[in-house]
């Protein structure tokens, strides 16, 4: 075992230019990290000292931190359960559905079967303009307000004194073993409780749940904890694989919770993998294409990363991924298909430098489980050696 602790940190969307296959997504010329900084000439010197902005061009640094590449995605889709599920070594060819024109009428009929309630909405947008425009009629006539973020999810909002939040809870259980038929295949179902009054209704983010499915398959995850590995979810990395292959879940709202609940768990002694989700960059700034708040977050996680550095031990390896890209940028609200960035830290390294690109993002669980002895996932190739 050369990492006792292994930290996995995934900026959700955070993607590095388009891959060799974007022009199927419609995605060509998208690259979230190289417009980000163009629009904001971003200011992240520790970013910078650890290669993150050398995964643009794949420049050579003779000063860098850090090892760093790209990694190319071979599944499916573009969306967070893809992403993850390869970066712990499912190859998964059928992609989740998506309704950027709304939801068939099976599946609104099938929802208003099983709760007992009438649904609203019934589009793309994001939660905050969904709730602003329909949060009151929500609250006269007891209905759901039923909606998609243009990922493969089904959104149930409801104002906590209409519908209890356990009672919201319990109709996207319904949801969920509704919405598993193979013809529809959503990703996740997602509560969305809010409070508030009309002009002023606010989304109750500690109150957010995902339900999504299980993972078709075995991961890296799976293979740590039967050989009694500890694997720590942050954020939400539980949600994504339904619980399975996690032993401790932390819980976390946005970006600087889920920074500063993992800054604590590296003050703990454990012997596994921690994975953290940074799902700000995605949810409040890609969706909306709110580029200048694209921006500040970054330079926010900029600002935590030599505290992060610090706290590692000699035998700890933190990587730094994402799971597809979103640029701000670009046309639509969607996810773009996008490389990348991998940036994999250690204060042991002696020879940090650019690594060759990732033919899968496969290739950082396959990494991992080399570094545990642990089964080898089914697809990617590990780099444990290359680390010196």
């Amino acid at each position: 075992m050369k990492f006792k602790r292994i930290f996995l940190m995934v900026l959700d969307s955070l993607g590095v230019g388009e891959t060799v296959d974007a022009i199927n997504f419609q995605d060509n010329g998208a690259n979230t990290l190289k417009h980000v900084n163009e629009k904001c000439d971003l200011f992240i010197p520790n970013l910078k000292k650890i290669g993150f902005l050398d995964t643009i061009n794949m420049n050579d640094d003779e000063n860098v931190e850090a090892y760093y590449t790209i990694a190319k995605p071979i599944n499916a889709g573009k969306d967070t359960l893809n992403g993850h599920y390869e970066m712990v070594g499912i190859k998964n060819d059928i992609p989740f559905k998506t309704f950027n024109n709304g939801f068939v009428f099976e599946i609104l009929n099938g929802i208003e079967l099983v709760t007992g309630r009438k649904v609203i909405g019934n589009k793309c947008c994001n939660d905050n303009s969904i709730i602003a425009e329909l949060g009151e009629r929500q609250i006269n006539y007891g209905s759901l307000i039923i909606y998609t973020s243009a990922d493969s999810d089904l959104q149930v909002a409801a104002h906590e004194d209409s519908i209890p939040i356990s009672t919201l809870y319990q109709y996207c259980e319904k949801i969920r073993a509704l919405t598993l038929e193979e013809d529809w295949r959503i990703g996740r179902i997602i509560a969305r409780p809010f409070t508030g009054t009309p002009g002023k209704y606010k989304l109750i983010n500690s109150g957010r749940r995902d339900y999504a499915i299980k993972p078709p398959k075995r991961t890296v995850l799976d293979s740590l904890l039967e050989n009694n590995y500890n694997v720590i979810g942050i954020g939400k990395i539980n949600d994504i694989f339904d619980g399975q292959g996690i032993n401790k879940n932390i819980k976390a709202t946005n970006n600087m919770e889920a920074i500063n609940k993992l800054t604590d768990i590296m003050d703990k002694n454990f012997t596994g993998l921690c994975m953290v989700n940074l799902a700000d960059f995605d949810s409040l700034y890609g969706h909306t294409r709110d580029v200048l708040g694209y921006g500040r977050a970054i330079e926010e996680l900029d600002v935590e990363i030599p505290i992060i550095l610090n706290k590692l031990e000699l035998d700890d390896l933190l990587i730094i991924t994402a799971d597809h890209g979103n640029d701000p940028t670009f046309k639509g609200n969607d996810h773009t298909r996008e490389n990348v960035p991998i940036i994999m830290y250690s204060r042991n390294f002696k020879e940090p430098k650019r690594l060759k690109p990732f033919e899968t993002l496969a290739n950082i669980g396959a990494t991992i489980a080399d570094n545990f002895d642990v089964e080898a996932p089914e697809i990617g190739e590990s780099i444990l050696e290359e680390l010196i």
